[in-house]
């Protein structure tokens, strides 16, 4: 099944990725090397709010406010007005040439973030899950561009992507013990992309943004592939369900080291409508 995406806003981000939806708020994205949070607006204009050298992610906090994960630590928001003060944690690690790179929440809260070195070096990276005071603690060591994150249906599986492997994983979630039991679910041609965000629906289908594919490859829940999201940009970063009844795709593209002439959507968000709906956003306790 081929499905049809249409642009949202002009290509207002180098670099955009992350996108999240919560009922609080909309849509928000980041324009991740600017720095730079956005958010959407109900008449179709984009707030942008900087917060530091890196925005890798942004997620709601269950009590109200959001988190920001920026270049090497994490940053609280108690309010959930883009513009509320932020209060780091403390710089999680202090190696320069490594920066954080997207993440998420499992169903208890817990908050987890990716790293890559800044020269994408095969295994520099981690995955990592945050502690209460945003301590971080190695869930999968020796990962090259950590990326998507998301858990079925039932949050008794997580999917997860490093794109430098050209893999989706999954992995076992038990709220006590956390992850485990990692093994490949699907398995990317290099010819059609790298994985980089994903999202999953109500039906347990994983949507996968294709980085240097231009496209969103939707699998099943036993790994097959069964619908394409054909996109004019080549670098596809990220993938939510978001609207009122979750049953819009947006999609987040990158303008890195694009031609603009040559692809002049680059950077944009785009939407489509999959014929599917979403999961709600899982929040963090932090």
């Amino acid at each position: 099944m081929t499905i049809t995406a249409h642009p949202v806003t002009d290509p207002v981000a180098d670099h955009g990725e992350g996108p999240v939806w919560s009922d609080r708020w909309g849509l928000r994205w980041v324009d991740m090397m600017a720095g730079d949070v956005l958010q959407l607006g109900d008449d179709g204009n984009v707030r942008r709010r900087h917060v530091g050298t890196v925005a890798a992610v942004v997620r709601p906090r269950v009590n109200g406010g959001y988190v920001v994960a920026a270049e090497r630590e994490l940053l609280l928001a108690d309010s959930d007005d883009l513009d509320a003060p932020l209060r780091s944690l403390g710089e999680a690690f202090g190696d320069p040439t490594i920066r954080m790179n997207e993440g998420g929440c499992d169903p208890d809260g817990r908050f987890y973030i990716g790293t890559m070195g800044y020269d994408a070096g095969p295994g520099r990276g981690s995955f990592y899950v945050a502690g209460p005071g945003g301590e971080l603690s190695v869930v999968l060591a020796g990962t090259t561009i950590s990326n998507g994150f998301g858990f079925s249906p039932d949050g008794r599986r997580a999917y997860y992507a490093d794109t430098g492997v050209g893999r989706v994983d999954v992995l076992d979630y038990d709220p006590e013990t956390g992850l485990s039991g990692r093994r490949p679910f699907a398995v990317v041609d290099p010819e059609q992309g790298g994985p980089d965000g994903l999202t999953v629906d109500a039906e347990g289908g994983v949507w996968v943004a294709l980085w240097q594919g231009g496209a969103v490859h939707r699998y099943d829940a036993d790994g097959r592939l069964d619908a394409v999201i054909s996109l004019p940009a080549r670098k596809v970063t990220a993938v939510t369900f978001g609207g009122d009844n979750l049953d819009r795709l947006f999609i987040t593209t990158s303008a890195l080291d694009v031609d603009r002439a040559e692809q002049p959507l680059a950077g944009s968000l785009f939407t489509a409508e999959p014929g599917v709906r979403g999961l709600p956003v899982l929040p963090t306790t932090l």
